[in-house]
C-alpha cells in the first residue's frame, strides 16, 4: 500500500523516487534542501524557534529581563528618548530600548516572540486537529454526516472572523488572554483544512485498499486510522506549515488592535502597536519588532508552499 507521501514524492521527483535505500521522508527532505527558497525558510523558521525556545537564558546572557527598567538608557529631558544612536543599541542593550521605559528590546522581542510562536503553533494544532477529524469524517461517512458536517463548515466560513475575534476578546476579561486568543482563532478557521481532508476522503474511500480493509471485516474507526489517515497526512502537514504564518499574522493584528496579549507580557504585535508612537522620534523600536514579524511570516510561507509542492504536487497545480 502506497501512501500520499510516497505518491506525491515521486510525481514530483521522479529521479528522486528511483534511488535505492531512500524513505519518502528522506526524499521530502531532499527536495526541499535543494529548493533555496525553502532552504531559507527552513533555516530562518529553525532559528525563530530557537531563539523563542532560549528566550530566558538569553535574556540573561544579555543582562536584562523583559520588564526590567532602565532608566539610564533613556533621557528624562527628550520625552525618555533612548540615549544613543538607532535606538540606544550598544553593548548595554543589543537591540536598543524601549522610549520612555528603557526596557531592553532584545529581551522583549525574544519573550515577544515566544509568546507569538506559542499562540500561532497551539492555535495551528487545535485547527488541524479539528478539521482533519470533521473532513474525515465528513468524507467517509457521507450521506446525512457529511451534510451536517458541510453545513457546519459554511455557517463557521459565513463569519465575519475578524469582527468575531475581536467582539468575543473584547468582552473577555479575567481570562487567559493566551488561551482565549488560541480557542478564539481555531473556532473560526478549522473549516478550510477540513474541506481540504473531505476532497482527500472522498477520493480515497473507494481505493482498492479500502475496501479489501471492509471486506476483511475492519470497522470505521480501523480504517479511518490505518488506511485512510495516513493517505492524507502529505496534504494535512503542507496545509499545516501554511497555517502557522496565518495564524502569527492574526495573533500580531489582535495584539495591534488592542484586544490581543495584554502588557506587560510582551508580543510581536503589541510591539509593535506600542512603537507607532514612536516611530518618527525612534524608528529603530518600530522596525525591529517589525522585522521579525516580517521574517516569521515569509520564513513558513515559503516552506510551506515547497512542501505543498512536494507533498500535494496535484493540490500546489490546481
Amino acid at each position: 500500500m502506497s501512501t500520499t507521501i510516497e505518491t506525491a514524492t515521486a510525481e514530483a521527483a521522479p529521479t528522486l523516487a528511483k534511488r535505492s535505500g531512500r524513505g519518502p521522508w528522506r526524499l521530502v527532505w531532499d527536495q526541499l534542501w535543494a529548493k533555496g527558497s525553502a532552504r531559507f525558510g527552513l533555516v530562518t523558521v529553525a532559528l525563530l524557534i530557537l531563539l523563542a525556545a532560549l528566550a530566558q537564558p538569553l535574556s540573561e546572557l544579555g543582562g536584562w529581563t523583559p520588564e526590567e527598567f532602565d532608566k539610564r538608557a533613556v533621557d528624562p529631558y527628550l520625552g525618555g528618548q533612548p540615549i544613543g544612536d538607532f535606538g540606544g543599541i550598544g553593548t548595554r542593550h543589543w537591540l536598543g530600548v524601549e522610549p520612555a521605559t528603557g526596557r531592553d528590546l532584545f529581551a522583549r522581542v525574544l519573550h515577544g516572540g515566544q509568546v507569538s510562536l506559542l499562540i500561532a503553533f497551539t492555535a495551528t494544532a487545535v485547527v488541524v486537529v479539528t478539521g482533519t477529524l470533521v473532513g474525515i469524517a465528513a468524507g467517509y461517512f457521507g450521506g446525512r454526516t457529511d451534510t451536517v458536517l458541510s453545513r457546519l463548515m459554511d455557517l463557521t466560513m459565513s463569519f465575519p472572523s475578524l469582527i468575531f475575534m475581536i467582539s468575543m476578546m473584547s468582552v473577555a476579561k479575567d481570562v487567559n488572554r493566551i488561551l482565549l486568543i488560541t480557542l478564539v482563532i481555531g473556532l473560526f478557521t478549522w473549516p478550510g483544512i477540513a474541506r481540504v481532508v473531505r476532497g482527500q476522503t472522498l477520493s480515497l474511500k473507494h481505493r482498492e485498499y479500502v475496501e479489501a480493509a471492509k471486506v476483511g471485516g475492519a470497522r470505521p474507526w480501523r480504517i479511518l486510522t490505518r488506511e485512510i489517515l495516513p493517505n492524507v497526512s502529505g496534504p494535512v502537514i503542507a496545509y499545516t506549515t501554511l497555517l502557522v504564518p496565518g495564524m502569527i499574522a492574526t495573533e500580531a493584528a489582535l495584539s495591534y488592535l488592542g484586544v490581543g496579549v495584554r502588557p506587560p507580557t510582551p508580543s510581536w504585535g503589541q510591539m509593535i502597536a506600542e512603537s507607532i508612537s514612536f516611530y518618527e522620534t525612534d524608528p529603530t523600536y518600530f522596525l525591529i519588532p517589525t522585522a521579525f514579524l516580517f521574517l516569521a511570516v515569509l520564513a513558513f510561507t515559503l516552506l510551506g508552499d515547497a512542501l505543498r509542492d512536494i507533498l500535494d504536487p496535484r493540490g500546489g497545480r490546481s
